[in-house]
């Protein structure tokens, strides 16, 4: 990621600047894989304004070629003139969905938009109390609240398919959920994906940023989604095809841990038995069957599955995640 784009990402995380909207396109090439989870299923949309988020779009129009039983989408209030719903209001809103169709097209007067007694925030004890009906939630949380977005879907046992930044893999919360296999990548994280911003969002990276019909966008290539929906991507082998006995000298170890440097997740050695550091991008390709995470190295601190910085001949490393061959 561009050193640009990172200031870009820190601003709005110290700004609580959460407002990136998803686009339709980027919903649609993720779902695809998981229509046979939401049969007779409760879904939640619970950081949605029903009346301009795509989730409730795409979860609105497939209702009953999914499956639904409802469909529930909450947001917070909105006194920001500068978000792009025409609808400026003091008070949060929820839909609870059903299902009505008139000709072909989602009736939501039917479904009544409703007004919560609060600020629409997932932590609220009205947001908890949808929350506990739902089956499986799926948006795209605030990023600055993403540890404590997914805690509470751990806390409450639920099923969940949301969007986060890269970044998040090397959270120690999330790392540990990743490594006891609670949580893992989704299946279209490749590429850039666009999200609809306010106008008072400032990039200074000019190819992060355009304008349509008068809407700023933004664009990220570090969105991953994670879920713990299975899918078929994460039954898929990670094809090897180097050895580390032809090309040790590319597999230095570490001077603080005995395991080896792999520079990139393509490098793996098919034939080495100990622990090796590869680059964090492997949650994207990770086969929980094929390797066995031991760790990681992103940090000062160290403690249990986290062994500090990786560094070799003095020299501090990228972050990496520790792992092991499960089959040698």
């Amino acid at each position: 990621m561009a050193k640009s784009l990172n200031n870009n990402l820190k601003k709005a995380k110290a700004g609580k600047n959460d407002e990136f909207y998803t686009e339709l396109i980027d919903i649609e090439r993720e779902l695809r894989y998981y229509k046979d989870h939401f049969k007779g299923k409760t879904v939640l949309c619970n950081c949605d304004d029903p009346r301009i988020s795509n989730f409730f779009h795409y979860f609105s129009h497939y209702f009953h070629e999914l499956g639904l039983k409802k469909l529930i989408t909450t947001c917070y209030k909105n006194t920001n003139p500068d978000l792009f719903s025409q609808h400026i209001e003091e008070k949060a809103v929820y839909i609870e969905y059903d299902g009505e169709y008139i000709d072909n097209i989602p009736d939501y007067t039917k479904s009544h938009i409703k007004f919560l007694k609060g600020d629409g925030d997932f932590r609220s004890k009205e947001s908890i109390e949808l929350l506990k009906q739902a089956d499986i939630v799926v948006t795209n949380p605030p990023f600055s609240l993403f540890r404590e977005y997914v805690a509470q879907l751990i806390q409450y046992d639920k099923k969940f398919l949301i969007i986060g930044n890269q970044n998040v893999i090397s959270y120690k919360e999330i790392f540990k959920l990743i490594k006891e296999d609670k949580i893992w990548a989704g299946v279209d994280n490749g590429g850039t994906k666009w999200f609809k911003v306010p106008d008072h969002y400032e990039i200074e990276t000019e190819t992060r940023i355009k304008t349509e019909n008068g809407q700023k966008y933004f664009s990220m290539g570090s969105v991953y989604w994670f879920t713990n929906l299975d899918n078929r991507k994460r039954h898929e082998d990670i094809i090897l095809y180097k050895t580390y006995y032809e090309n040790e000298r590319e597999y230095p170890t570490y001077d603080n841990l005995d395991a080896i440097e792999v520079n990139k997740v393509a490098n793996i050695p098919i034939d080495y038995k100990g622990l090796m550091g590869v680059p964090i991008t492997i949650i994207d390709k990770y086969n929980p069957d094929q390797f066995e995470i031991i760790g990681y190295m992103a940090t000062t601190k160290v403690d249990d599955f986290n062994f500090g910085y990786p560094f070799i001949n003095g020299k501090r490393m990228f972050a990496r995640v520790i792992i092991k061959n499960k089959r040698i």
